[in-house]
């Protein structure tokens, strides 16, 4: 079947865009979704605990997400011991609820390709 040289109003349609690669790495995604969850922020020790991730791993996760300003780190003192505490930035929120949007959109495309529920379950079973 030969291609037509017009465009396709489909060309692209299942590319996904708006899913950054910053967000959308595992570990990054872990803790932007327990820090939207906590709009006061978190104690990097709780952030760790919540993501299941070890210090270092953190750490560098928490720098790239920093470096792309979605989250702030801000180091202090509670009870004479240090502390970070981890919030995501203003722009921070609104790109991941623009990658969740994206991302719905994925999970409804793939539902509907997979068909009706019972489908998907004798298909698998």
């Amino acid at each position: 079947m030969a291609r037509s040289d017009a465009p396709d109003r489909d060309d692209g349609r299942f590319s996904y865009e708006g899913l950054d690669r910053v967000i959308h790495e595992k570990a990054r995604l872990s803790v932007l979704t327990s820090l939207v969850a906590h709009p006061k922020g978190l104690a990097f020790p709780d952030l760790k605990r919540l993501c299941n991730l070890t210090d270092g791993n953190l750490s560098r996760h928490l720098a790239v997400l920093q470096e792309a300003d979605l989250v702030s780190l801000e180091k202090g003192q509670v009870q004479n011991r240090p502390q970070t505490l981890c919030r995501l930035t203003p722009a921070g929120r609104g790109r991941f609820l623009e990658y969740l949007t994206v991302l719905e959109q994925v999970v409804r495309d793939a539902a509907r390709a997979a068909g009706p529920a019972s489908d998907l379950a004798t298909k698998t079973a």
